[in-house]
Order: structure tokens, then C-alpha cells, then sequence
């Protein structure tokens, strides 16, 4: 597809019938399993970069539930009641005992639960998804469109997160939107802000872009959300070219 995009003279997102759109970002580069008033700090500081975000992940998953919530209420009481947070469990939650944790954290206004069992754990994620009022969200690990269509149609979760580097690339994306579109999933991104830019803006029920910059020093021009809001570049295909001269300061020779 970037092939495809660049032998047309046109930016990917165009190629796929998409338009040039403001994506809402969320900063998704920390969210450390430390102490609640470091994390309340870094989260501060998350949301203060690129000209402010109103959204940023929190991880879960230290020694006690009771650490997570203080983590988790420390971190809304330095950011404010607007600010919104998404937390994630990392699929660390027993399916026992998953839904009292999920209901422990479920009044602190979350934006969403992600991952709280296992990916593929279909039946205690919709069983959570029809209990909690907190969203519920799955989907960096699905590797195929089958699976995706398979947890959507069995309800397992509010929100979907697809990557595009496990769904199967272009293709397997926007098999996924156009179920996510019948079914009226709200669709974010995994990772890979620059590739993931495009593909979104093709997505009808487009919801947030997952920032990290975390390889944006190896690329000439990274996708960099400014006040929260993300759009793809507008070079032909995908826009990803490396910054040669950065990757040579990291050989090493035999």
C-alpha cells in the first residue's frame, strides 16, 4: 500500500479513500509502575509536552490493587477532573478476580479499562464489558481480521485498539474498520503513530491515536501531535523515511 501511495503521487491516507483530519492523541510514553506521587508528577509532565495533551495512559499492575488506586487517585487529583486517563492492565488480571478490580477503579471516571485478562479471553471480556460502566478496551494483540470480527460480534469489549503491525497490515485494518463501522465500535490505534495516522484517517469510527515517540529520533519526519491533536504527513505513501545519518551513530561493527 505505501508502494501503491507513492506510485500514485499521493499520501496513503488518500489512497484509502481517507481525508486530511485532526486526530485526537493521547501521550502513551510513560505510565510507570512507581510510586503515586511520581506518577502523579510524570503525568503532569506527559501532559505538558508538545503544546499540551488532555489525555494520557496509566499503567496498572503493582504489588496490590490498593497501590494502583492510590496511584490512580493521586494522578486525578494533580491533573484535574477534565483531564482524561485510560488505564492498563497489561492482561495481568486473573479472570477470578478480574471484574472487583475492574469495579474497584470503575468510578474514577476512566476514559477506559484496556486489557485487563488475557487477549483472547472473549467471554470474561464481554462479561466485563456488559457490567462495568467504565469502556472497556481490547485489540493490540489480535493477529488476525477473523479475530477482531469474532470479539466484536461477541460484544467482548467497547472500544477496539488494533495494530497494525499484528492485523495484517493495510489490509487486515480496514477489513476490521468496516466491521467496527456495521457494528459502531469507536477504533483507536496501537503504537506506530506515523503508519497508524493514515490508516485511522480512513476509519469511520476513528477515536484516538496512541502516541509514543519512542523511534521518532530514527525518522526524518515523525508524526508529532501539537495540543493533543495528530494528522498524517502529506508525502507520498505512508511519509516514512529514516534518518540515515541517526541510525549510523548506531552500528556496531563485527
Amino acid at each position: 500500500h505505501d508502494a501503491l501511495a507513492k506510485s500514485a503521487g499521493v499520501p496513503l491516507y488518500k489512497l484509502l479513500g481517507g481525508k486530511q483530519v485532526a486526530i485526537p492523541s493521547y501521550n502513551s510514553c510513560g505510565g510507570s509502575i512507581i510510586p503515586p506521587a511520581e506518577a502523579a508528577k510524570e503525568a503532569r509532565e506527559l501532559l505538558s509536552e508538545h503544546g499540551g495533551f488532555n489525555h494520557v495512559k496509566v499503567r496498572l499492575g503493582r504489588s496490590s490493587l490498593a497501590e494502583d488506586i492510590a496511584a490512580l487517585k493521586a494522578i486525578r487529583e494533580a491533573v484535574g477532573p477534565d483531564v482524561q486517563l485510560s488505564t492498563d492492565f497489561n492482561q495481568a488480571l486473573p479472570s477470578t478476580s478480574a471484574y472487583d478490580a475492574c469495579q474497584a477503579v470503575d468510578d474514577i471516571g476512566l476514559t477506559w479499562i484496556e486489557e485487563p485478562v488475557v487477549f483472547d479471553d472473549y467471554d470474561t471480556q464481554a462479561r466485563l464489558a456488559a457490567k462495568l460502566r467504565t469502556p472497556l478496551q481490547i485489540g493490540e494483540t489480535w493477529w488476525h481480521w477473523r479475530t477482531a470480527k469474532r470479539a466484536i460480534e461477541m460484544r467482548a469489549s467497547d472500544y477496539i485498539m488494533p495494530d497494525i503491525l499484528r492485523i495484517g497490515g493495510v489490509t487486515g485494518w480496514m477489513r476490521v474498520a468496516r466491521i467496527a463501522e456495521q457494528n459502531a465500535v469507536p477504533f483507536s490505534s496501537h503504537l506506530s503513530p506515523e503508519f497508524s495516522s493514515h490508516v485511522l484517517a480512513a476509519t469511520p469510527t476513528r477515536h484516538w491515536l496512541e502516541f509514543m515517540d519512542w523511534g521518532q529520533d530514527l525518522l526524518l519526519d515523525p508524526v508529532v501531535p501539537a495540543k493533543g491533536m495528530a494528522r498524517p504527513g502529506e508525502k507520498p505513501g505512508a511519509g516514512i523515511a529514516f534518518n540515515e545519518t541517526a541510525l549510523a551513530k548506531l552500528v556496531v561493527s563485527a
